[in-house]
């Protein structure tokens, strides 16, 4: 009976958090075993949550980047980076993505917000508008499964997984997600006879090498001198800041102070100086930092705008959660997560069989749902499944955000799909079009994450 509620609340058109928790509410006053009053209750507890704090910095942090003027770094970096290779502005759109993921942590801020200078400037070089479309859409998936990333912090809270093992989780396939993208624009490429988009100088190009070689080596040498040598670690990183920021002053970076923001939070988490939570505070410093401070690019009119446009995300977010709490807390009790487990350890106890059927499962939610209403329902259903085949949950939830974000870019609920569609002034139907070929490096991945779960344990097994 719940699920059928559910069902016809969302076939009515309404939203589905209020479906979650109205059809909840709805079966409760029907059966009269419990007072109507549980719905609150439970929506309450479901947010009352220490990981959950890390929601709303997350959210300040990508919003600060995103409105200090770094979209516009991280593009002329990248630019000096590839721009040069053939089919440069695909490849400067992926690898400008790879950083800005970094910051924000969602696929639709990092289409929106590079989305909108990386279309024009491939427009206005000759590229066709669908293959600036589909390549940014593809790239803009890269958002959540870099870290720092707001749909790891609701699996881990969801599934008692640590939100810092996910962020370690999510690197190397971020990683190998960029690098076959970068091969389809480099198929393109050589089909259609394009050359590169700046002319190849080696004083650019060294400069933006230093830059990233700079991004690798300065947490390698201060985990050296407070490993190796023994430094105090506190007096140690407030040195390498003050040298990172002289540096930045001197040889002029483009983007090595933003692109440390990953660098630092997941630095601070595995060194265990922060929590995840206590990182996203840390982030949201580091960006005000850069924005009042470095760059002063921000004032403090916009940052007043800033933090109503993150109380107003918060609270979508925050209240999919709580909704979903009372939905998943009455899937448990009237026995249908059960149900659901027993069915499918009787059709198979086979691993790899139960991750082909989730991910078909996964990849039709989220053609439908927004990915944290979808992980907050499929989490209680999935995971309990995951734990008795013995799949390591930061496996699955890896393969869950990405199954997720490649909803994200199909309709009926795409919602990068309706962001680009709006920013390329393209029609849906041509922008889902654009995007079909992007599908195979994306279900490539897919694959390689589900059925090679080294790709993605590796760095978490060498930290926790």
């Amino acid at each position: 009976m719940l699920k059928i509620l559910f069902l016809m609340l969302m076939a009515g058109g309404i939203p589905v958090a209020i479906a979650m928790a109205g059809s909840s509410l709805l079966y409760i006053l029907w059966t009269g075993n419990l007072p109507a009053f549980v719905v609150v209750h439970r929506m309450v507890s479901g947010i009352d949550s220490f990981p959950l704090l890390a929601v709303p910095f997350f959210i300040l942090a990508g919003n600060l980047m995103n409105n200090a003027g770094i979209t516009n770094r991280i593009y002329n970096y990248a630019l000096a980076l590839v721009g040069w290779l053939k089919g440069g502005l695909g490849h400067v759109n992926i690898v400008g993505s790879v950083v800005f993921a970094g910051m924000s942590g969602t696929a639709i801020a990092d289409a929106a917000g590079l989305g909108t200078i990386e279309i024009k400037a491939m427009v206005d070089h000759g590229y066709e508008k669908e293959f600036a479309v589909g390549v940014t859409a593809a790239s803009a998936t890269l958002g959540p499964i870099i870290p720092p990333s707001l749909p790891f912090v609701i699996y881990g809270m969801m599934a008692n997984v640590s939100v810092g093992a996910l962020f370690l989780a999510g690197i190397l396939p971020g990683l190998m997600l960029a690098v076959l993208m970068m091969l389809t624009v480099a198929y393109f490429a050589h089909k259609n006879g394009w050359g590169g988009d700046i002319k190849f100088e080696w004083p650019r190009v060294i400069k933006a090498l230093f830059e990233t070689a700079v991004v690798v080596s300065w947490p390698l040498g201060l985990w050296l001198l407070i490993v190796e040598a023994g430094f105090p670690a506190q007096v140690t990183v407030l040195a390498g800041l003050v040298a990172l920021f002289a540096a930045d002053k001197y040889f002029r970076f483009q983007a090595v102070l933003p692109i440390m923001t990953p660098v630092l939070l997941i630095g601070g988490m595995t060194a265990g100086i922060f929590t995840p939570t206590e990182g996203a505070i840390a982030a949201c410093i580091w960006a005000m930092v850069l924005g009042f401070a470095w760059y002063r690019t921000l004032n403090w009119k916009s940052f007043v705008k800033i933090c109503l446009d993150t109380v107003e995300t918060t609270s979508t977010v925050l209240f999919i959660v709580a909704a979903a709490s009372i939905f998943g807390w009455m899937l448990t009790a009237t026995g249908v997560t059960a149900a659901i487990s027993e069915w499918v350890l009787g059709f198979t106890k086979e691993p790899w069989v139960f991750l082909l059927l989730a991910n078909l499962l996964m990849l039709f939610v989220g053609c439908f749902l927004e990915p944290t209403a979808a992980i907050t329902i499929l989490v209680p259903i999935l995971v309990p499944i995951c734990q008795q085949l013995g799949i390591d949950l930061v496996h699955f939830g890896l393969v869950m955000v990405l199954n997720l974000m490649i909803g994200l870019l199909h309709p009926p609920m795409g919602m990068v799909l309706f962001v680009l569609a709006r920013v390329a002034k393209l029609s849906v139907e041509r922008t889902t079009v654009a995007i079909l070929p992007w599908l195979v490096p994306l279900l490539g991945s897919l694959a390689i994450i589900t059925y090679v779960p080294k790709v993605v344990l590796w760095l978490p097994k060498m930290f926790y």
